[in-house]
């Protein structure tokens, strides 16, 4: 029997974005210079390795966010206890409206996302760099 989902992705990043702050790429690319905001690149490491990233940003996949934000959470990363604004971004701008509402739901503020994603910051001109994952050992 197949399945029946009643809330779709439309539906939910429409949702989201409806409660979230979207930013342009042009506002994000000229936020990012700030020393009180932190970029968080919520794409998965492939993609990172593949079309690079933005200079600086915290890369935090979309599986770990809740645990990384949680301060009673074993895996909680400093970075989201810092009084910052923090802007999410993803290839495209649909995972990170997503991310940033659930970043908001629990608690984290202010925080923002980047419509259209990464490819929105490279075609306003955002600057972008080359990762490489660590080397392990």
């Amino acid at each position: 029997m197949p399945q029946t989902i009643h809330r779709g992705i439309k539906s939910l990043v429409d949702e989201a974005n409806a409660e979230i702050e979207t930013m342009s790429a042009a506002d994000a690319i000229k936020a990012a210079q700030s020393d009180d905001v932190v970029i968080v690149d919520i794409r998965d490491p492939r993609e990172l390795e593949r079309d690079g990233r933005v200079p600086g940003s915290f890369a935090c996949t979309r599986g770990m966010l809740e645990f990384w934000i949680d301060p009673q959470s074993p895996y909680a990363k400093p970075v989201f206890q810092q009084d910052k604004k923090f802007i999410f971004y993803c290839a495209g701008g649909l995972r990170s409206a997503l991310a940033a509402k659930t970043a908001q739901d629990m608690g984290l503020k202010p925080v923002a996302h980047i419509a259209g994603g990464y490819a929105a910051w490279r075609e306003a001109g955002g600057p972008t760099e080359k990762w490489e994952p660590k080397k392990k050992g």
